[in-house]
């Protein structure tokens, strides 16, 4: 059986978390038409703060070196969802899941599960570029001295800027602050700052909402060329943007309690992405990506 450890590195005795078989009475993801190899599966999950469920009976799969989209209406629950994937809802501190997020096999929310180790493996980058006040140099060897790297990281750093997309545009200039970069380019920085630590994943939560068309279509080419290396995750607003990009893109919309004036977030429909766009299975996704209501 295979293994997969997400337990705190470095001191103390780490603890490995087994691959658990699938359920007998959950469809697996090549019965869902995932053909690429699983990195999440999704079973059955609803994610809670306090009594409030903000997500119900979610159950997806995520395929390796794919681009997933999420798309759907403000209140849907996209930014919740896909914060689940490398447990920053644990933050919260009302927020709590039921059902299942397996990785690789491995219970992500299983005892023992180091959610700073999970976080290393699964990065993220947010809606607004979120530089560190220091040289570009610094923002993007933060992480792996945080790990535990000593000495020089040129290496490590040029081969994430590279990766990026950045290096040409700052490479004469590393020592410089962070801050005095393009809005397009403090995002390419935070993509080069999470794929420092070498991740697997890349989640994004609607990363060029604060950005012009030529950056978005920077950062969309960006996505493209990494996707070989990384499994990513997306939200957008934009649906041309899951168009052009995703494999895969997952519809949520928001049920509204008439009593209590809240909004539960479901996922409609996931597929093939020109399937989602050219032939939905639901009509709900036929009236959103056809702009009827949204």
């Amino acid at each position: 059986m295979a293994e997969i450890d997400l337990t705190q590195q470095g001191g103390g005795t780490a603890r490995r978390v087994s691959v658990a078989p699938t359920r007998s009475d959950h469809k697996t993801p090549a019965d869902r038409g995932l053909r690429a190899e699983t990195v999440f599966d999704v079973q059955d999950l609803s994610i809670f703060y306090g009594a409030f469920r903000a997500v119900r009976n979610v159950n997806m799969a995520i395929g390796k070196h794919e681009i997933t989209a999420i798309i759907g209406p403000s209140g849907c629950g996209k930014s919740t969802m896909i914060r689940c994937f490398n447990r920053m809802n644990d933050l919260v501190e009302t927020a709590h899941i039921t059902g299942k997020v397996t990785y690789h096999g491995a219970d992500l929310y299983g005892p023992g599960v180091d959610p700073v180790e999970v976080r290393r493996r699964i990065g993220m980058v947010f809606q607004k570029p979120n530089p560190f006040p220091k040289s570009i140099y610094d923002n993007v060897a933060f992480g792996p001295r945080i790990a535990g790297r000593k000495g020089k990281l040129d290496d490590v750093v040029e081969e994430a800027l590279v990766g990026a997309a950045l290096w040409d545009e700052v490479k004469d200039r590393l020592k410089s602050s962070a801050m005095g970069l393009s809005g397009g380019q403090q995002q390419r920085l935070c993509i080069a700052r999470a794929i420092a630590v070498q991740p697997e994943v890349i989640l994004m939560d609607e990363p060029c909402s604060a950005l012009d068309p030529i950056a978005t279509g920077k950062i969309e080419d960006l996505m493209q060329d990494i996707k070989n290396d990384y499994t990513i995750v997306i939200v957008t607003h934009n649906m041309q943007q899951a168009a052009r990009i995703s494999d895969r893109t997952a519809f949520f919309t928001a049920e509204v309690n008439e009593t209590s004036d809240t909004r539960t977030g479901v996922l409609v429909e996931y597929d093939q992405t020109e399937k989602i766009f050219s032939n939905p299975s639901d009509e709900r996704t036929e009236n959103y990506v056809t702009g009827r209501f949204g």
